[in-house]
């Protein structure tokens, strides 16, 4: 069942969305897809499947890179980006008079 346009607005403005007419019915398009898909997941018969507390199986080890130590950012290449330092900090406005 597609998403009229104005539940589609009603879902914009709760996730305070402004939305183009075009986006508009983007969104009601694939907003409308995902409920779909939804409501056949909800038809599976999973009486037989046990509840899980997380996505790996038991006794399962996660997949995790080495842990190695690396070089990190000198004090140049850290505050490149920085809109004003002071030597080696970034320096902020003074909030507190």
């Amino acid at each position: 069942m597609p998403l009229s346009i104005d539940e589609v607005r009603r879902v914009a403005a709760l996730a305070r969305l402004k939305l183009s007419p075009e986006e508009e019915r983007l969104f009601a398009g694939q907003l409308s897809a995902i409920l779909d898909h939804v409501r056949e997941l909800e038809s599976l018969d999973v009486s037989g499947v046990p509840p899980m507390t997380h996505a790996l199986a038991e006794g399962e080890a996660v997949a995790l890179r080495p842990d190695l130590p690396v070089p990190g950012l000198t004090p140049d290449e850290a505050l490149a980006n920085a809109p004003s330092r002071q030597g080696t900090c970034f320096k902020v406005p003074r909030i507190i008079e």
